[in-house]
């Protein structure tokens, strides 16, 4: 029986749970975008830097003063201005100070802060610290309502919104954050370079993109390194505000007695942990995943410096640095994702004018309200320096109504027509002032605050004097940062690069010389060193089993295997079981099928190109590159005719200028290569026309020098036809019997 609806209790609201979450993840997440993680653009901070730097300031922390435990400012901020954890606090103070984290360091740290190997900084209690002048140029205009304030989170004490100094903090240390469903991270730049871009936006504030990277060259790391990208790829990072810096560590070649040379590594990229690189440098030597790299070592001091020892010395540095471009950090990529708080506290993605122009704009603002504070500053000088005239005029009287009045104020008041601030300040005056009052003094500091209050006014009026004084301004802090400085000076180099190359085979497998062999029925195995073909451990088979493919090859070599079905496969010679026993099935290797015939086993040659045709007497020439395939399946590069088989594989001498083909007719006939066209894969066409049989070999030669082939027996001598005039024919031609004492099987052999 269904209940009546009762009224929820007093205090409780009802409400549907999903619109009731999604609410409160909403305030969430804008508390986490907007006062947390994300920076803002006019000054390039997220709240907890603020007001960490702002806490330092109060307890008068200056580059000039002693330091003061970190503990004591880590105290005050979380205490007074930011409710978070201690140690969030704290690490975040520990990166203002690192010289490796900040281009423009903000704290200057005493005392363990980390270091680039990812150690840790102290604790709170064993660390000092104060303001850098970067942090006071950032700071700069706070005592001059050039920002607004607010209360902190329990209203006891004020706090900026933002810092107003004419240091570009947000592109010059850049930024990283992740909030909810978005995320920032802005590499650092060079000051100078910012402020002569800054510069030219208050002249051309239409500029655009392209005009500002005439200033701006790229990203300016801490740790230096080189940005290898295209300049039209940082345009369009620039541009978008999204993309990513390609940032390759800087080395150099140190050469030694006998030819001998080491790599070494003075930089290394940004934010990359120098501990964790050098170990994955010495996890790919003990792997031999890079063989031509013997020993990595770390001989850095307070300066970078990792020594790269190669395998030999005819290792090719170029070859050795992009394997370890490739396969380490010393070459990594920094994501750019320039979203920032805008100057109404929204999220938004900007390209790298518009964080310029806003924080230009912000400046503008900030000189006017610099500008407003001391005119209100001089008006009330004015108005007490007046005061002050009119006393001593009157010094006489003044006294007199000071001594004989019950309210001197109000009597001075109203006989001297003064504001209740001029009679407050006469009767505060000491004594010993009324000596130095004199009639000159006042009226030159009046004179003088005069003059600069019409400075002022007119500054006010005039959009074009603003512009001028902006670029003064902008001037002196660029001097102070400019390239001949220290602090100033550019550590990253922008250089296009190439991408890392292809490493090649030679480079990941050490070279050592093997003895390849195939059995008929199919086991392969490698014997080190070059040992003799016919020696006892090569001809080791099974029972009913013998040779039929032996030769010497390296271990870096490919090994091409051509089937009857004209397919090829590739088998890495490391990779092949080793010459204890028999081997292994080289089918269980490969996807080649127990009755399909293996043709040829051979070592695949750079630029060789290979002979092939079909027992129908059709084939062709192809490259030895072409045929080679890394996949279990292999390559078809022959395509016999229904009935036919692949029976020629070859490799093709250089110097060859005919070919020399012989069917199980023993006919034989001779025609030049140049008739053979090159192919990557097909039927090809007719070498040697057959009424019966079939095509049995075919090789290439050089005709000046003769076709030779080997004798029988044991002998191991050759004949050589140097004549062959008679065979020769056009290619498809039938044939002739061969010369006398042509090998029985109608092999060339070889």
């Amino acid at each position: 029986m269904a209940t009546d609806f009762q009224e929820p209790p007093i205090g409780v609201l009802d409400a549907p749970f999903d619109s009731a979450l999604s609410e409160r993840y909403l305030v969430y997440a804008l508390s986490t975008i907007t006062a947390r993680s994300l920076p803002d653009v006019r000054d390039g901070l997220k709240p907890v830097h603020r007001r960490l730097l702002w806490a330092m300031r109060l307890l008068r922390l200056d580059p000039s003063q002693g330091y003061k435990k970190c503990a004591r400012v880590v105290g005050d901020v979380i205490g007074k201005y930011h409710p978070h954890g201690d140690q969030s606090v704290y690490d975040a103070m520990v990166r203002l100070a690192q010289t490796f984290s900040l281009r423009y360091p903000l704290v200057d740290g005493q005392g363990n802060f980390g270091n680039i190997d990812g150690d840790n900084a102290a604790a709170y209690r064993y660390t000092e610290a104060r303001l850098t002048q970067v942090a006071i140029d950032l700071m700069d205009g706070l005592d001059e309502d050039a920002v607004g304030y607010r209360a902190t989170y329990n209203g006891e004490d004020q706090e900026p919104e933002l810092f107003p100094g004419l240091f570009p903090n947000l592109l010059a240390n850049g930024a990283s954050g992740i909030a909810v469903g978005m995320a920032t991270n802005i590499p650092p730049h060079n000051a100078a370079e910012l402020l002569n871009a800054a510069i030219m936006l208050v002249d051309r504030p239409d500029a655009d993109d392209a005009a500002i990277l005439t200033h701006v060259s790229g990203p300016d790391f801490p740790t230096g390194g080189i940005v290898v990208d295209s300049p039209a790829a940082i345009a369009e990072n620039y541009a978008t505000g999204r993309g990513g810096f390609r940032v390759r560590a800087r080395w150099e070649i140190e050469r030694e007695k006998g030819g001998a040379w080491t790599a070494v590594i003075t930089e290394i990229p940004y934010g990359v942990q120098k501990g964790k690189l050098i170990e994955a440098i010495a996890n790919l030597i003990n792997d031999k995943k890079l063989p031509i790299l013997a020993d990595v070592r770390d001989e850095s001091d307070e300066a970078i410096r990792i020594v790269l020892e190669p395998r030999s010395r005819t290792v090719d540095s170029g070859v050795l640095m992009d394997g370890l471009f490739r396969f380490t950090d010393l070459e990594s990529r920094f994501s750019l994702n320039l979203n920032v708080l805008d100057k109404d506290r929204t999220p938004r993605v900007m390209s790298l004018r518009e964080a310029l122009a806003a924080w230009v704009e912000h400046q503008f603002v900030v000189l006017r309200r610099r500008t407003e504070h001391r005119l209100a500053k001089i008006a009330d000088r004015v108005e007490l320096l007046d005061g002050y005239l009119i006393a001593f005029l009157n010094l006489d009287r003044v006294i007199a109504i000071i001594r004989t009045e019950d309210e001197p104020k109000q009597v001075m008041i109203a006989e001297f027509a003064l504001t209740d601030r001029q009679a407050e300040a006469i009767l505060n005056m000491r004594l010993r002032s009324l000596r130095r009052l004199e009639e000159f003094e006042i009226r030159t500091e009046r004179d003088k605050l005069d003059k600069e209050q019409a400075e002022l006014t007119l500054l006010l009026s005039s959009d074009a004097r603003q512009r001028t004084r902006m670029k003064r301004d902008l001037g002196k802090i660029r001097d102070r940062y400019g390239p001949e400085t220290l602090l100033g000076k550019r550590r990253t180099t922008v250089a296009e690069a190439a991408p890392t190359r292809d490493i090649p085979l030679e480079a990941m497998i050490e070279r050592e010389p093997i003895s390849v062999i195939l059995s008929e029925r199919g086991w392969i195995r490698a014997m080190k060193g070059h040992v003799e073909l016919s020696s006892a451990d090569m001809m080791k088979f099974k029972e009913g089993d013998g040779p039929a493919f032996a030769f010497h090859a390296q271990t870096t070599d490919k090994l091409l295997l051509a089937g009857e079905n004209g397919r090829f496969y590739t088998l890495g010679a490391d990779k092949l079981p080793g010459g204890r026993g028999f081997g292994e099935p080289v089918r269980a290797m490969i996807d080649l099928d127990g009755s399909v015939g293996i043709v040829a086993l051979l070592p695949a040659r750079g630029n060789d190109k290979l002979l092939v045709a079909a027992s129908d007497g059709r084939g062709f020439i192809v490259p030895t590159a072409d045929v080679i395939g890394e996949t279990r399946k292999g390559k078809t590069v022959v395509t016999p005719r229904i009935g036919a088989k692949l029976v020629v594989v070859r490799p093709v001498d250089a110097a060859a200028d005919y070919v020399a083909a012989v069917g199980d007719n023993r006919k034989m006939l001779v025609f030049p290569l140049s008739e053979l066209p090159e192919m990557t894969r097909g039927q090809g066409v007719q070498l040697q026309r057959f009424r019966e049989g079939a095509l049995s070999d075919a090789t290439t030669f050089v005709f000046a020098e003769g076709l030779s082939w080997a004798m029988g027996g044991d002998s191991g001598r050759t004949r050589t036809e140097p004549d062959l005039s008679l065979w020769r024919a056009a290619r498809g031609a039938a044939g002739r019997t061969p010369p006398t004492g042509f090998p029985r099987d109608n092999r060339f052999g070889g």
